[in-house]
């Protein structure tokens, strides 16, 4: 079984810096991607970031030039480096995973595949 565990979220006050990690188990095969997703109370789920198999990466219009996707060699755990955060980056944060390669950024938005696997998230506060 595929698995994502998040780590990392806390509070932070605006102009700090947080780095998300997500460990990842049950993943096979080689062409994935991966990628970085946000929900807030009453706004529905907004992707982030994505890194694919070849490890390019893409963002959003929202955190481009603030956020950083990264991987570990082995792939087997992601990052989010994360910072001049501001209160608008406040959200549950939540680690995805595509078998078929299904996560991207095109357009200042990124996306899911409807087969991604999510974790369970990590809340990430900032206070002004």
């Amino acid at each position: 079984d595929v698995q994502l565990v998040e780590s990392g979220g806390g509070s932070v006050q605006a102009g700090g810096s947080l780095t998300l990690s997500c460990a990842v188990s049950g993943l096979t095969g080689t062409y994935y991607s991966m990628g970085w997703f946000r929900q807030s109370p009453g706004k529905g789920r907004e992707g982030v970031a994505a890194i694919g198999p070849d490890g390019s990466t893409g963002y959003s219009g929202s955190v481009k030039g603030r956020f950083a996707i990264s991987q570990d060699s082995a792939k087997n755990t992601l990052f989010l480096q994360m910072n001049s955060l501001n209160p608008e980056d406040t959200a549950k944060y939540y680690c995805a995973a595509d078998p078929e390669g299904a996560i991207y950024c095109w357009g200042g938005h990124c996306y899911a595949g409807e087969h991604s696997y999510y974790g369970q998230g990590t809340q990430v506060t900032v206070s002004s």
